[in-house]
């Protein structure tokens, strides 16, 4: 009775799932709920870190090159630009693109075509990697001789990096609360089902079963619980977001809202789901048959 028989202890798990079918389902659909709830918690802030990161590349400062250098001067000091940390990408533009540029966002455009492109400095235009590091980076270009003025707005990236930082603060608290309560609910699931089995078990034990002989097989039954709920709750995870994806891209007033598609997170999803839901199963289990193990 003592060797550990992971065939017999799970043929026994198995069966007891359908020996107490009604419970069994219950235990499944809180997990699938409580999956569900996480798992769509979990992916709004993964798609809203993206977006703000997407708004983050957007963010960019200008150096303006010294009007006294020429246009080759001035793309020499490209190689200088790129090699300050945290510079992505410095993009040049010359003092007749610069003059396009302004003249395309204004209304009467005829009017700065006769302007010569000299009233206009040569300029790149620098992508950071870390907007926490905006400062820094736009003190080291323009200490960068040949650069005359930089302009950059700070307010708006500390407005990115602030929200984005909010948001995945509040985004890991609320997972972690809801893991405790989807472990709390689960585990009084399970410990209502096993309340029906107390007798079963008195009488093991009065049998002399050991405790882990006891234990066992509701340990593979809450596994295969807790596997089989976050299968179906990937699945149902799956179909959800992919309609909600697909209602939102075909939405005229939602252009602004990106959806990462689904393919590119299935895999770390799956593995999200199976891991809880072991988590979840066996230890749900665990908890509940240690009081009616004290026979």
């Amino acid at each position: 009775m003592r060797r550990f028989n992971i065939g017999y202890f799970f043929v026994e798990g198995f069966q007891s799932i359908f020996t107490h079918g009604l419970m069994s389902f219950a235990a499944v659909c809180m997990i699938i709920c409580c999956l569900l709830i996480m798992g769509s918690f979990s992916l709004v802030a993964v798609n809203l870190d993206n977006m703000l990161g997407d708004f983050e590349k957007q963010n960019e400062f200008l150096a303006y090159i010294d009007e006294t250098y020429t246009e080759e001067q001035a793309r020499a000091l490209e190689e200088q630009i790129l090699a300050v940390p945290n510079v992505a990408s410095a993009e040049f533009m010359s003092r007749g693109q610069a003059k396009e540029e302004f003249a395309a966002k204004q209304e009467e455009t005829e009017l700065f075509e006769s302007l010569p492109d000299t009233v206009l400095r040569d300029r790149f235009r620098i992508h950071v990697n870390d907007l926490n590091q905006l400062r820094q980076t736009v003190e080291q270009v323009k200490g960068i001789t040949g650069v005359a003025e930089t302009s950059a707005a700070y307010e708006v990236a500390e407005g990115f990096t602030v929200v984005r930082n909010v948001a995945s603060g509040v985004a890991v608290i609320l997972v972690a609360i809801l893991l405790l309560v989807s472990l709390f609910i689960i585990t009084n699931t399970i410990k209502l089902a096993t309340f029906n089995r107390r007798e079963e078990i008195a009488i093991m034990k009065m049998c002399g079963a050991t405790n882990g002989f006891v234990r066992w097989p509701f340990v593979f039954e809450g596994l295969i619980l807790g596997l089989v709920g976050a299968l179906l709750a990937y699945l149902i995870q799956w179909g959800v977001y992919t309609l909600i994806g697909k209602a939102i891209n075909a939405s005229d007033t939602m252009q602004l809202i990106t959806i990462l598609p689904f393919e590119q997170m299935a895999m770390m999803v799956l593995g999200v789901f199976l891991g809880t839901g072991f988590v979840i199963g066996v230890g749900g289990s665990l908890m509940a048959i240690r009081k009616f193990l004290q026979v």
